[in-house]
């Protein structure tokens, strides 16, 4: 129970960083972070699978890198839920995306270790 919350802390540390870091991406808080890091968790537990299932032909084709375009969707689609974290076009989501999740596996490598 205490990684995972370690974990959630690390993935909203690393969502505030990415705002930060791209340009497109606001967030209004640590509270925001912290609800949108575990909205985003539910959302990449219950539909990407789906989603990359639907989409497996665009991700063998594109030799696995449409995936990254799920990811902004799911980035997208927390940000719809969540009120204190905004993001402005589909392209921010995609870079986002990209810098959350090496963000996101240098924070949890380093506290989890």
């Amino acid at each position: 129970m205490q990684g995972l919350i370690v974990r959630w802390l690390a993935n909203a540390l690393a969502l505030l960083l990415t705002t930060f870091l791209v340009g497109g991406m606001q967030i209004s808080g640590f509270g925001s972070a912290l609800f949108a890091s575990a909205i985003l968790g539910v959302v990449n537990a219950m539909v990407r699978p789906a989603l990359l299932f639907l989409t497996l032909p665009f991700n063998i084709l594109s030799l696995g890198l449409f995936t990254f375009v799920i990811n902004a969707l799911m980035l997208l689609l927390t940000a719809s839920v969540v009120s204190g974290f905004v993001i402005t076009g589909f392209w921010s989501a995609f870079v986002g995306a990209i810098i959350l999740s090496i963000v996101s596996g240098l924070l949890t490598a380093l506290v989890t270790d």
